[in-house]
C-alpha cells in the first residue's frame, strides 16, 4: 500500500487528499468500544499516555500530517493562533524530537503509541538516513521529514498513519 500512496503523490495527488483516504481506510472496521467523548479505547489510552510526554495541552492543539514522496511534514498547532503559551510548548518539544530523531532515539513516541507503533523499527535503524528539519511557524512548529530511501518513506508514511488513528481527533491529514 505504500508504494501506492508514493505513486498517488507522484501522480499529482495532493497529500492532504490521500490523508483523507488514509484517514478513512484506518476507520473503516474500527470495531474498538468508543468512550463518552466518541474516542476508542486506544486513542483515550494514547491521550493519556501523551499528556506524560507532550507539554503542550492536546485539547488546544492539532498535530497535522502530510505524507511526502520523499518522507513527510508533521505540524503542530494551537487552535487558538494566538495561544502564545501552547505555541511556545510546541517549539520547546518539537526542537526537543527533533534533535532526539536525529540521534535515532524514538522514545516518545514508543512510549505514547507502544514499541510496535508501525514504522517504528525501521525509523530506528534507518535515522542516518533521515534528514530531520524544525521550522517555527506563527501558530507552532513544523517537523519535516526527508530520506531518498523508498523504504524509510514507506516507514515514515506508516508512522504517520499510526498516530492519525491513534490521535483521533488531535489530529488531521494534511493541512
Amino acid at each position: 500500500m505504500n508504494h501506492r500512496k508514493r505513486r498517488l503523490l507522484t501522480a499529482g495527488i495532493t497529500a492532504a487528499g490521500v490523508g483523507t483516504a488514509l484517514g478513512a481506510t484506518l476507520l473503516i472496521g474500527n470495531t474498538q468500544p468508543e468512550s463518552d467523548n466518541g474516542r476508542t479505547v486506544r486513542q483515550e489510552a494514547v491521550a493519556e499516555r501523551g499528556r506524560t510526554v507532550m507539554p503542550f495541552d492536546l485539547e488546544e492543539t492539532t498535530h497535522h500530517f502530510d505524507p511526502t514522496k520523499t518522507g513527510g511534514v508533521q505540524d503542530v498547532v494551537a487552535d487558538q493562533r494566538d495561544d502564545a503559551k501552547q505555541v511556545a510548548l510546541i517549539r520547546t518539544h518539537l526542537q526537543q524530537e527533533a534533535k532526539a530523531f536525529g540521534r535515532g532515539d524514538f522514545g516518545d513516541p514508543a512510549q505514547i503509541h507502544g514499541d510496535a507503533m508501525p514504522g517504528l523499527t525501521e525509523l530506528q535503524a534507518g535515522y542516518e538516513r533521515i534528514e530531520v528539519r524544525y521550522r517555527e511557524r506563527p501558530d507552532g512548529a513544523t517537523l519535516t521529514y526527508t530520506t531518498d530511501e523508498p523504504a524509510l518513506v514507506d516507514a515514515l508514511h506508516d508512522w504517520f498513519e499510526a498516530q492519525l488513528s491513534d490521535h483521533g481527533d488531535h489530529a488531521e491529514a494534511g493541512h
